[in-house]
């Protein structure tokens, strides 16, 4: 008997499927490399005035990695995952290199960088927690 794939019925409902490691894996890499390379395109300008768009573009990268993470697993704390590897990409680019070069200089855009990179993420993660406590609240109560 052959059946048609199209018209098969699922085996498993999408929401019951294990997370896929490779793509947690990578989601959690991007967030370093997004780290770097908001590190590496800070120092821009327009003219002579600076024009730190990486600070902008962090954020909702960001935002969307942990959104993806949490999607994918289903998990607030592995959500974390890729906010974690931007804070150490973000300590390494800080660091001296070989012969003491720095990528990141003293400024005030370094400063905003991980206020404005992380606040998204961390605003989205502290509402979806909340929201998750209120709705265990909710259905631990006995209904009246």
């Amino acid at each position: 008997m052959t059946v048609d794939p199209a018209t098969a019925a699922a085996d498993a409902p999408p929401s019951d499927a294990p997370p896929r490691t490779g793509v947690v894996a990578l989601l959690v890499v991007d967030g370093l490399i997004c780290a770097v390379l908001s590190v590496l395109f800070l120092g821009m300008y327009i003219g002579s005035v600076p024009f730190p768009i990486s600070i902008l573009v962090a954020a909702v990268v960001n935002l969307l990695l942990v959104m993806a993470v949490r999607t994918e697993t289903g998990s607030l704390g592995k959500a974390t995952w890729p906010l974690v590897a931007w804070v150490v990409g973000f300590v390494l680019c800080l660091a001296g290199g070989p012969g003491a070069d720095q990528l990141a200089v003293a400024d005030w855009r370094i400063l905003l960088l991980p206020i404005a990179a992380l606040g998204p993420a961390g605003l989205y993660l502290f509402s979806a927690r909340i929201n998750a406590i209120t709705n265990a609240v909710r259905q631990s109560q006995p209904q009246k």
